[in-house]
This record gives structure tokens, C-alpha cells and sequence, in this order.
């Protein structure tokens, strides 16, 4: 058998040392110190040298990938190298006593090339770590790839860079900047697993197996307490008994829950069962107070609302406030300013995109809500102290003893259609919901009551509500609840509720201030809610129509301050009142 190289053997040895992970062992000099030195060093200096390798290629290997790499053995001195998978731990030790004994087999012809087998043993380390490299950056490409494809179809929540080098460094870099858009997706993800609905209940009582049409007859007969017992037994059941149909009749007969007395939703964007916990708060009188404006001198303002917006008279303006979403503050910078009259604007009413204003200066304004359209004209000799307007039609009452009724149309403007001789002072005045007639309120002091019917399109008298009105018992405020309902109040510290299908000798119902204060405003919810405005110390009081007592009284001002209440307005979460100085709001959605 011819054998090989001396040189090839040693290299051989050196590559199965690096690859298997044995620490290969001086070719000469460094134990047995025997052996002139190679032709490519000195012979006692290669313990270091060898040392050095032997950490290269410690690190090279531990950079490696398991289970692939060439394994090499070598025996009495003679060393040969083969590709394949790794040997198990006898032929690792095997091949540890080749190294050893392959340089005392060739003492001499292997010292000769010492210089050549370092450089060869070098060249293998520097080799392993060049594929080595390559690799990584291989792999940092395939992780980089595999976590973008993760982000892009969503199906990892919070992905973590990969320990990548190279390339695929260089992606996670790029894609860093989704993390903010993946944690928004996963917030949406959970936001929409919520929204879906719960299932309902495989295991339980049979009455959970029941038809949803007989559970919603049977849970109709709850009542409040009860309903929100049974949505706390499970999520089915809690989103089950938030249905509308439910909480509508406990809203009907709750106080200012958005329904009229015949049962119109005039709130049908909110849930019913919302409705019902504000309400709560109005039946017990909790509320935050707080003040949106403020004045520097005094004034006798009026006001309306309109969707999101406020619209509040101030001197001899008209100015248009934005509500902010909690409805409880207003945007400082007012969205319109209307102007026209020479004096304080008395009252005002909105209607068809349109404010009609009465003057002090006895002129009837008309402004156009959304643009400069501005029209006035002359009404009465004295100032114009009420003003409603309904279907095109416009009715105005005056101290000068009078009340008029105007076309709205474009082409009529300041063109009287009737003059009405009231032989008093009118301080209110309101249109029916049928357009048929409207009522006004006097000073009362003739014989006659304060309350009268006319007809709209005649001028005619039809009737005269009440007969014991004591001298002096000026109706200040009325409006109708529909169109043979209405409600007035004034000087004579009462709250009239009349029904002109009952009679029109005798109210229906009435309230007394307990203070036997003037009542100079009122409000209502079309069903069990009734507000009033007193004249002393700001006072607004709540009333339950069913009951005969005041339900709760909220003073605004305090006695140095102390003004009437000139307005009020309220929606089924806040109620704003206009005194001489401050616009006050009491908020019962977050008490």
C-alpha cells in the first residue's frame, strides 16, 4: 500500500482536529522537545500557535449548524479525510488517538513541512468562519422574510426582531415601524370580538332555551332593579336585557327619558336603557352644576337650542355657541353673531333655518341661519315683547296692546295679515301645533282672563281660558304640549296645566311656588318632567307632574347676585338656565 504525503497527513489530522472539536496536538518539539525545527518555523514556538487554532476553531464550531460539518480519522500515524455525517463518541475518540499518533509515525518528514500544515490548518479556520458568516446572513434573510410575512397577514400579535446579522438585520430595521399599526389592529381585533354576539348558553335553566319572542314577553314584567340583577348572570343574558323593547316602558315612565306622553321616541339614537340611568339622576336631584357664560353687565337674555348648538341673545345681539361632545362646556368663539335691532333683542324664536327676533326698538327681525340674510322691519309702536313662528306663519305681541300675525314668505315680508286688539299688554304668545289658532298672555289688569284663543286666520276671539285670575296675575310665559294641552305660569306664582277637552273654565292641573316667587319661564318633556325659573335667587325647580310637591330646587345665585331666571332650556342630559349675569348649565349625565 503506498501511503500518503507526510504533508497530506498532517493536514489531514489538522482538519479532523477543528471539525470534530479535539484539540490537536504539537507536531514537534513541544513535549518531547525532539525534532530539528520546520522549514516554515521554529519547533518549540508551535504550542502557541497550535493554541491559537485551537480557539478559532473552538468558535468556529460553536457557530455551526448541528448535524452537518465532514468528519475526519486518522490511525497510526497515517490521516484520512472523508465527507459525511458525524461519527458517534467511540470514533471521536479514535480519531483523537490518530492525531496523536500520526506525528510520532512521521517524526521527521513531518517536521520538515511544519510551516505548510499551520498554514493549511489556518486556512480551514478562516474557511469555517467565511461559511459561517455566509450562513448567518442567510439565515437573518430567511427569519426577516418569515416575520414580515407574519406582520403583513396578522397572524402574530407582538413580533420580536429576530437575532439577525447582515441582511436580515436590515429588514427588521425596516420593519420596526409597524409595531404602532400592529398593536392597533390587535386592539381593533379585540374591540370586534367584543362587539359580536354572545352565545347563548348551551348548559342552564330551560327558560334560557325558550324563543326570544317569549323571553321578551316574559322579561317585559321586570322591573328596573330586576333587569339589571338578571344581566349580571351572564353575557348573553346582559346583552340580551339591554334591548329597547324592554326598557321602553320603565322609560315612559321615567322623567325626561326622551318620550312624550303618546309614546314618540324623540330620542331614537340613544339607547332606551341609557336614558333610564340618567333619569335616575334627575328623579334624585344629582347633577354638577357649572357656568358656560358670563357677562359683565346686566341683561334679560333668551334662549334657544338646536342639535349641537346654542343660541343666546345678548343686548341688542344674537350669538350662536357650539356645544363640545360632553355638552357640558361650549366652544368660547361663537360660530354667528346676528344683528339688526337698535335695542335689547326681547325674545326669539328658530324655525325653517330661520331666527325670527322681536326688538325693543318694536322691530321684527329674520335671519338666516347659515348666511348673512338679514331682514327687519317695523311691527309695533312699543317694543315687541313675544314672537313665535310655526308653518310660514309669524304672530308677534306688543305693549302698545296689539298682537299681529306675518307671512315668512320672501316675497310678503312686512305685510300684516291681522291685527288683534288685546286691550292689554302682551307678554307671551304661542301658535297650536295645528296652525289653527294661538293663544296669548296678558298683563291682566282689565276684567278679562289673561289667557285667550284667537283664530289664526280670522283674528277672531274663540275663548277665554279661566275666571278666578286675581288682578295683576300676568301670564309670562305659556306654550302648547299638543294641541288641546297647554301650559302657563306668571306673577301669580302658579303653574296652570289646561285641557280644552275638559274644560276651558278650570285648569286641569296646577303647581304653587312654595317661595311665592314669579314665575318667569317653563319647560317641559312632553310627559312627567316640568322646569320652572323663578324670580329670586336663580331658583329652578324640577317638578313630577304626578305629584303635587316640588321633586327638587337648584339655587343658582346667591343674595349680593340674586336675579331672576329669565330662560331655560334643558335635554335628558343637561339644563341650562340665563340669569342677569352668568349662563349656568347642571349636568346629570356626570353628576
Amino acid at each position: 500500500m503506498v501511503s500518503p504525503p507526510p504533508g497530506a497527513a498532517a493536514v489531514a489530522a489538522a482538519r479532523a482536529c477543528v471539525r470534530v472539536g479535539l484539540a490537536p496536538r504539537p507536531l514537534m518539539g513541544s513535549q518531547g522537545g525532539v525534532g530539528p525545527a520546520g522549514n516554515g518555523g521554529p519547533g518549540e514556538g508551535e504550542s502557541g500557535e497550535t493554541r491559537k487554532l485551537q480557539e478559532e476553531g473552538r468558535a468556529a464550531r460553536g457557530k455551526r449548524r448541528k448535524g452537518k460539518g465532514k468528519a475526519g480519522a486518522g490511525q497510526g500515524g497515517k490521516g484520512s479525510g472523508a465527507e459525511g455525517k458525524p461519527e458517534p463518541p467511540q470514533a471521536k475518540e479514535e480519531t483523537g488517538l490518530g492525531a496523536e499518533a500520526g506525528p510520532s509515525a512521521g517524526l521527521g518528514k513531518a517536521g520538515e513541512r511544519g510551516g505548510s500544515v499551520e498554514e493549511g490548518a489556518r486556512r480551514l479556520v478562516r474557511g469555517d468562519e467565511g461559511s459561517a458568516g455566509t450562513r448567518k446572513e442567510a439565515k437573518g434573510r430567511d427569519e426577516g422574510k418569515k416575520e414580515e410575512w407574519r406582520v403583513r397577514t396578522g397572524r402574530r400579535e407582538d413580533a420580536r426582531p429576530a437575532r439577525a446579522q447582515g441582511r436580515g438585520g436590515q429588514a427588521w430595521g425596516r420593519l420596526a415601524g409597524t409595531r404602532a399599526a400592529m398593536a392597533t389592529a390587535a386592539e381593533e381585533k379585540a374591540a370586534a370580538a367584543a362587539r359580536e354576539p354572545a352565545c347563548r348558553p348551551a348548559a342552564g335553566p330551560a327558560l334560557l332555551r325558550l324563543p326570544e319572542e317569549l323571553l321578551l314577553l316574559i322579561f317585559s314584567y321586570l322591573d328596573m332593579q330586576a333587569l339589571g340583577r338578571l344581566a349580571q348572570v351572564c353575557r348573553w343574558l346582559r346583552r340580551f336585557t339591554s334591548c329597547d323593547l324592554l326598557w321602553r316602558r320603565i322609560a315612559r315612565a321615567s322623567l325626561n327619558s326622551g318620550f312624550t306622553r303618546l309614546g314618540t321616541d324623540l330620542m331614537a339614537s340613544v339607547p332606551v336603557k341609557e336614558r333610564v340611568k340618567i333619569s335616575q339622576n334627575w328623579r334624585l336631584g344629582r347633577c354638577r352644576e357649572g357656568i358656560l357664560l358670563k357677562w359683565r353687565c346686566s341683561q334679560m337674555p333668551w334662549m334657544q337650542l338646536e342639535g349641537d348648538s346654542l343660541y343666546i341673545s345678548q343686548a341688542n345681539f344674537i350669538l350662536a355657541y357650539q356645544f363640545r361632545p360632553d355638552g357640558a362646556s361650549l366652544n368660547r368663539r361663537p360660530l354667528g353673531v346676528f344683528a339688526g335691532h337698535d335695542e335689547d333683542v326681547c325674545h326669539f324664536v328658530l324655525a325653517n333655518s330661520h331666527i325670527i327676533s322681536a326688538g325693543g326698538d318694536g322691530k321684527i327681525g329674520i335671519h338666516k341661519i347659515h348666511s348673512t340674510f338679514t331682514v327687519k322691519y317695523s311691527a309695533h309702536e312699543q317694543e315687541v315683547n313675544c314672537v313665535d313662528c310655526k308653518g310660514g306663519i309669524i304672530v308677534s305681541g306688543s305693549r302698545d296692546r296689539t298682537a299681529k300675525v306675518w307671512p315668512l314668505a320672501s316675497g310678503r315680508l312686512g305685510q300684516c295679515l291681522h291685527t288683534i286688539q288685546t286691550e292689554d299688554r302682551v307678554w307671551s304668545i304661542a301658535i297650536s301645533p295645528l296652525l289653527s289658532s294661538f293663544v296669548t298672555g296678558t298683563a291682566c289688569c282689565g276684567h278679562f282672563s289673561p289667557l285667550r284663543i284667537w283664530d289664526l286666520n280670522s283674528g277672531q276671539l274663540m275663548t277665554h281660558l279661566g275666571s278666578d285670575f286675581p288682578p295683576g296675575a300676568g301670564v309670562l310665559d305659556v306654550m302648547y304640549e299638543s294641541p288641546s294641552t297647554l301650559l302657563s305660569c306668571g306673577y301669580d306664582t302658579y303653574v296652570r296645566y289646561w285641557d280644552l277637552r275638559a274644560s276651558t273654565r278650570k285648569c286641569v292641573m296646577e303647581w304653587e311656588e312654595p317661595h311665592d316667587s314669579t314665575l318667569y319661564c317653563l319647560q317641559t318633556d312632553g310627559n312627567h318632567l316640568l322646569a320652572t325659573g323663578s324670580s329670586y335667587y336663580g331658583v329652578v325647580r324640577l317638578w313630577d307632574r304626578r305629584q303635587r310637591a316640588c321633586l327638587h330646587a337648584f339655587p343658582l345665585t346667591s343674595t349680593p347676585l340674586s336675579s331672576p331666571v329669565y330662560c331655560l332650556r334643558f335635554t335628558t342630559r343637561h339644563l341650562y338656565a340665563a340669569l342677569s349675569y352668568n349662563l349656568h348649565v347642571l349636568d346629570f349625565q356626570n353628576p
